[in-house]
């Protein structure tokens, strides 16, 4: 039978080149006027029954490494995904209120389900988009108040509340995930918000059901390894088995770096209409998830970077993030994302695009010395480009894609 999805007004054309040639998906924009009307006297049809196995959901990745692929989500698998949530990551009362200030059609849009279940309220901000000031007038109006923001966000929201005479009120919880979290940045969003946090890890092959880092993980600053655990993504959820897999996808040992591989309910079977990427992704029932990771004695697991990230100079392996954290602790350094070049000699060379702190200037030789102190001399940067902002997707990733399309 027919099926409508509905998108965002300014996404048409990106969804058609989205869906390829082959296509058999018919387009058609409305404007507002004709949208009212067609909703306009709408009486709702019963709800149809489902199978666990019927698809619920076609799930675009990001496509920050390359086109979007078509995640044929199930409802069995959002049910798993949704029971999962209240055990692993987070308890959701009927008092509480769900905000939206991050775009429904990824990360908030899987959020809202346990937040219907629970019968919790549900708020779009006036604004459409993502305002820290309107966040904290919502979150002193309402109380209680649950967001999922992805990691610039919280920066964002951070440095906002910092500037504030008065501290926000009204937030209980924030679930972050969608992107790499820095170090830096989630220690100084909990010295400034204190335990509101949870972090989850998941892929639209496996939505928001990989791993979860409890409140108590995130704000427990007695634990020894307090540091080591913020700066992971927890511990497998409970319908998941979680594997670090070598380049063959046998498993490795702890405490080896490999590529993350997750199977289970809420793990996708397949790509709409994309046998070819399927079978890229699906090995013995495994689903490859392209970050590189490992996992400690304790289960905690820490995302490397992407596979395809990866930086190899002079035959040495560099993770672009290691480097990125490095500079992130330095005053002059408010963003940074770090790429691999060609290289004639080496292979691939370390550079690094740098957004200056407010009032900063680029000093190569304090940013050389700074990293020398912190990792091996063949993972620097051998360049810096400055830039006023880093190119990102809608829902906050940085586009390293079109990083490289600058040098």
């Amino acid at each position: 039978g027919a099926r409508l999805a509905f998108v965002g007004k300014n996404a048409a054309q990106e969804l058609e080149q989205s869906l390829g040639p082959n296509s058999q998906t018919e387009i058609m924009v409305l404007p507002e006027v004709g949208f009212g009307g067609m909703v306009h006297g709408f009486d709702p049809s019963p709800v149809a029954s489902r199978d666990a196995d019927d698809l619920a959901w076609l799930f675009y990745t990001s496509g920050t490494t390359g086109r979007p692929k078509g995640v044929e989500i199930t409802h069995g698998m959002m049910q798993s995904m949704a029971l999962s949530y209240f055990v692993d990551v987070d308890q959701v009362f009927d008092s509480d209120v769900a905000l939206y200030a991050a775009p429904m059609s990824h990360g908030a849009g899987l959020y809202n389900l346990m937040h219907v279940m629970k019968g919790a309220g549900h708020v779009c901000p006036v604004s459409g988009g993502f305002d820290p000031e309107e966040i904290f007038a919502l979150g002193a109006h309402f109380g209680a108040v649950h967001m999922f923001a992805a990691p610039t966000m919280i920066k964002r929201l951070t440095q906002q509340a910092v500037q504030r005479e008065e501290p926000p009120t009204g937030l209980r919880t924030i679930v972050y995930g969608g992107g790499p979290m820095y170090l830096a940045d989630i220690e100084e969003a909990v010295d400034v918000f204190g335990d509101i946090f949870v972090q989850i890890y998941g892929q639209g092959e496996c939505p928001m059901a990989i791993s979860a880092l409890s409140r108590k993980d995130v704000a427990d600053r007695t634990h020894p390894r307090w540091k080591d655990r913020l700066a992971s993504v927890g511990k497998a959820q409970s319908v998941v088995e979680v594997e670090i897999a070598d380049q063959n996808g046998r498993p490795l040992p702890i405490g080896e770096v490999g590529e993350i591989m997750v199977r289970g309910a809420p793990v996708m079977k397949a790509y709409w209409k994309n046998p070819e990427a399927t079978q890229k992704s699906i090995m013995n029932g495994w689903l490859m998830t392209g970050d590189m990771g490992v996992i400690d004695h304790d289960g905690y697991i820490t995302l490397k970077d992407r596979s395809k990230d990866l930086i190899i100079s002079g035959g040495s392996n560099i993770y672009p993030r290691e480097v990125e954290e490095v500079l992130l602790l330095h005053k002059s350094v408010s963003e940074v994302s770090v790429i691999g070049v060609p290289h004639p000699e080496w292979g691939e060379e370390v550079v690094a695009f740098i957004v200056l702190a407010g009032g900063e200037t680029l000093n190569k030789p304090d940013l050389d010395a700074h990293c020398n102190a912190y990792i091996a001399r063949f993972k620097r940067p051998k360049r810096y480009v400055v830039c006023e902002d880093l190119p990102k997707n809608n829902y906050g990733k940085i586009l390293k894609t079109e990083l490289r399309k600058q040098i």
